[in-house]
């Protein structure tokens, strides 16, 4: 069943590449975007289950592995296609009954399917990416997409805004691409796995240089402090389906590069330290810059940028409790995070505007409305028993059993920062929904397609609460597999990284211990 790796990524360019042609053909591209999407979440749902057995790997070409380019799907790539496929399938859902209801019919809605289907693609090509240099290609792919969805309408605030996540997304590439280069030049080679064996080898010093840099480019890419300036001032002003698939994914993609090379690659946990440092201050410095906002889309993109320093903490314990709880928390965040952009923008349309100062009354005019905003707010505060909480909670356990100084002033801070989340998310509902709106609203009604696909995200992440054990199950096995490493380099490598790109018979079960003593 390995064929069905390179799906996620094929079908929806094909699929672009079909909405395309059919531009004018407006009722036909909606099928062909939605029938695409299904299709790549059918190919994840299955893959998901595949793994189970082991990761399934490809061989683009029928180049093997190091000389070819690897697509490797594992339990940790699989559960992110299930969870990326499922909120832009919703989104774009949500965006198709939103320009129904404008009666948008030219020449952006043309151009936003097969947009939106690449970016679907360059997200999925990240995370199934078995070397750097593909790893790259995802992002830029994505990036390509991402710039085109954030200037549509091409008002001034969102070429103002695009502008800067141009100028900050082409520097992160460029630092990307020097730590390739450079990643090249020490080990002779940019397949993940192979470097797993190699870098080890290499001077300390210059494995130390060459994390760094990654971390830099992939720390830009999830909006860490002090590298996430950007994020607030981009997102906002965007179309709400797109600052909602944004919100999302983009930093998300992120936080998985971050994952899968900081343990497979630098298992040594040299920069852990500085990790749980940044983590620290990502979490309290954005949190604090959601509490004087006034605007719904700016205090969320505050919260998005506070909440990935709970990933970053998760892989800077360096515990398999830690990593199991960090990848719990991506799909908690994914979810919530989705929905509540998606919220927002239900919001917009029914009060006219996001900015707090101006809306009020909207329990009254439109209950459905204040429960779908009031379910995954709480979510993402850490109430109990969401999975906000949940997450946090694992977090939490594992910071306190690897003990440390800043292990405990990282779980000091977590709970701080839930409590200033807290403190937010209920300004913004109180001022929203229940205080008197200053003047009278404009009389909208919110489209049923519209509320239909962030009723089924709010739905999706309370199922996550119920389903909440069968997950941290999964990504327990999921975060042994990736610090034991022998599964992905063995799926990768069957000849034991000798650099021979074949497999023989020679490589047994029995062989299989730890990658360091092959040979």
């Amino acid at each position: 069943m390995t064929w069905l790796v390179p799906l996620p990524v094929v079908l929806p360019l094909v699929g672009a590449g079909f909405a395309l042609a059919l531009a004018r053909y407006h009722r036909v591209q909606r099928v062909v975007s939605v029938a695409v999407l299904s299709a790549v979440l059918a190919v994840a749902v299955t893959l998901l289950v595949l793994v189970q057995d082991g990761p399934l790997v490809v061989d683009v070409g029928g180049w093997a592995a190091p000389v070819g380019i690897s697509l490797v799907v594992d339990r940790l790539s699989a559960l992110m296609l299930v969870v990326s496929v499922s909120v832009t399938l919703a989104v774009l859902l949500y965006s198709l009954a939103q320009g129904l209801a404008d009666g948008d019919d030219g020449a952006p809605l043309a151009v936003f399917h097969p947009t939106f289907l690449v970016l679907s693609a360059g997200v999925s090509n990240a995370f199934v990416s078995g070397d750097l240099f593909n790893l790259y290609v995802g992002f830029e792919v994505l990036l390509g997409a991402s710039f085109v969805l954030i200037t549509l309408g091409g008002t001034r605030p969102r070429i103002r805004a695009g502008t800067i996540y141009v100028v900050v997304s082409l520097v992160s590439s460029i630092i990307f691409l020097v730590a390739i280069a450079l990643v090249y030049a020490a080990a002779g080679t940019l397949n993940l796995a192979q470097l797993a064996l190699r870098l080890p080898e290499i001077d300390p010093g210059t494995q130390l240089v060459l994390q760094l840099i990654l971390l830099v480019a992939f720390g830009i890419k999830a909006a860490v402090f002090p590298l996430s300036a950007w994020l607030p001032d981009s997102y906002p002003t965007a179309p709400a389906p797109v600052t909602a698939v944004f919100a999302g994914l983009l930093t998300k993609v992120g936080v998985y590069a971050i994952i899968r090379t900081q343990v497979l690659l630098f298992p040594d946990g040299r920069l852990d330290g500085l990790l749980m440092v940044v983590a620290l201050a990502t979490m309290v410095i954005g949190i604090m810059g959601a509490v004087a906002q006034d605007d719904i889309k700016r205090l969320l993109s505050f919260t998005l940028v506070s909440h990935i320093g709970f990933m970053v903490w998760g892989v800077a314990t360096a515990t398999a409790a830690g990593l199991s709880a960090a990848i719990f928390y991506v799909v908690h965040h994914i979810t919530v995070q989705t929905a509540l952009f998606l919220v927002a923008g239900l919001v917009e349309r029914r009060g006219g505007t996001t900015s707090l100062v101006r809306l009020g009354s909207l329990a009254r005019l439109s209950p459905l409305l204040a429960v779908l905003f009031f379910v995954p707010a709480m979510n993402l505060a850490g109430i109990p028993p969401l999975t906000g909480f949940l997450g946090k909670a694992g977090l939490m356990e594992a910071a306190a059993a690897s003990g440390g100084g800043l292990s405990y002033a990282l779980i000091v801070g977590s709970i701080i920062t839930s409590l200033l989340t807290l403190y937010a998310i209920t300004k913004a509902w109180n001022m929203a929904f229940w205080q008197e709106a200053p003047e009278e609203l404009p009389q909208t009604r919110t489209p049923r397609g519209m509320v239909g696909p962030a009723g089924a995200l709010v739905a999706l992440s309370l199922g996550l609460t119920v389903l909440a054990g069968s997950l941290y199950g999964y990504t327990d096995a999921a975060a042994e597999n990736l610090r034991a490493r022998t599964p992905y380099i063995f799926s990768v490598l069957p000849d034991g990284g000798r650099g021979t790109g074949v497999s023989p018979d020679v490589t047994q079960e029995g062989d299989r211990g730890t990658p360091e003593g092959e040979g």
